[in-house]
């Protein structure tokens, strides 16, 4: 299967005219076959006659344009219908008149411009080879004539069709690129905010803190660092993103754990937030982008803590059970605002959207003056 998959690609790598010249020589060598002569398409009662050096250049004419019959559809058509009015006329009745109904798929499937024009004058050309063919003693009657008009024009639909075909397809592929790339540049979009977000707000914190430090150097130089230390935190976050970003790069998403969560708890900590911090259970060694969610719930519910409720005893509790992981931050309210950046809602949403698409249940919003934000994330279904 492999070797045939191999060589359907290196076929379909050759230009179009090589590719169609096989179909073009063998409907030759089928015309030139002795028990095959006169045993074609026959329109009229034209005395058949035996094949010489005229039915040779007639049956090349036929046949051989079918090479270009991709790359130029009417120059294909008009050729072959070209030769197949010979072949009628003199009589030949070779095999090589498969060549119209063939030159007339491909012309309706790949013509680019003037399609309508170019089939109403084939169906002009068709009346006076009718007209000539009944001179000549023909007993067919309209009644043939229409019928193999008929089948000619039903030749056309089915080109037609695959050319519309062909375009739905090449619509839909496109439909299908341009939501991967929106969805692409939404989750980039998510993954800067959840590394930029907690890492800048922090750093605000900790400089508007140290403003009033000046006194004390000691705690001055503490906060200066920590501000240093989210910083190159931040630096490397985003140098894994884009690691992550680059198709060159071959490195897994790095996976989080139990210690991730209390280094969050830690971060924020650091920039003087009171934070409490539980665990239950130990994550499931197959938990995936459950942990990783669970980790940006805490890790965006501790930055909006240091946003908008500074100094606010804050509660963070992350339970791994068997089937799912249930996550809980809570504020008391009870803390004093900073100055910190503007919220876009980007944040929540996203968690929302997070763990929606892994089938879980996501709540934020005010309790008894604080605010807490509620996740339930199924890990059965995370790999």
């Amino acid at each position: 299967m492999i070797d045939l998959r191999r060589g359907a690609d290196r076929w379909r790598r050759f230009d179009v005219t090589v590719r169609d010249a096989p179909l073009a020589l063998v409907l030759v060598l089928a015309s030139l076959v002795p028990a095959l002569h006169n045993d074609g398409t026959r329109l009229g009662d034209v005395p058949t006659r035996p094949m010489d050096a005229l039915g040779v250049v007639v049956v090349a004419l036929e046949c051989l344009p079918l090479i270009i019959r991709r790359r130029f559809p009417a120059a294909c058509l008009i050729l072959v219908a070209a030769g197949f009015a010979l072949d009628q006329l003199r009589g030949y009745h070779t095999v090589a008149g498969t060549a119209v109904p063939i030159a007339l798929i491909s012309t309706a499937a790949h013509l680019e411009r003037f399609r309508l024009p170019t089939a109403v004058l084939a169906s002009v050309a068709y009346v006076p080879l009718a007209i000539a063919l009944t001179r000549d003693g023909a007993a067919e009657g309209v009644t043939g004539f229409v019928t193999f008009y008929l089948a000619l024009a039903l030749a056309w639909g089915i080109g037609s069709w695959l050319r519309r075909s062909r375009a739905a397809e090449a619509e839909r592929r496109h439909h299908v690129a341009e939501t991967t790339r929106i969805a692409e540049r939404t989750r980039i979009a998510r993954e800067l905010h959840d590394v930029v977000t907690h890492h800048v707000t922090a750093m605000v914190v900790q400089t508007e803190a140290a403003r009033y430090l000046t006194g004390s150097p000691d705690r001055l130089d503490q906060a200066l660092s920590a501000v240093t230390d989210s910083g190159r935190r931040a630096i490397t976050d985003l140098r894994h993103l884009l690691d992550l970003l680059d198709p060159e790069h071959d490195a897994e998403p790095r996976s989080r754990s139990a210690g991730d969560f209390r280094t969050l708890v830690e971060h924020a900590r650091q920039a003087g937030q009171p934070v409490e911090f539980t665990e239950e259970g130990r994550p499931a060694e197959a938990a995936g982008s459950a942990e990783a969610t669970a980790y940006r719930v805490v890790q965006e519910a501790l930055t909006n803590a240091l946003k908008y409720a500074h100094g606010s005893g804050t509660t963070v509790h992350v339970r791994h059970g068997h089937r799912e992981i249930t996550v809980e931050v809570a504020t008391d309210g009870t803390g004093s605002r900073t100055a910190s950046p503007g919220g876009s809602g980007r944040g929540l949403a996203g968690l929302r959207e997070r763990v929606g698409v892994l089938g879980g249940e996501f709540r934020a919003g005010r309790q008894d003056g604080g605010f807490v934000v509620r996740a339930r994330i199924p890990a059965g279904s995370a790999s």
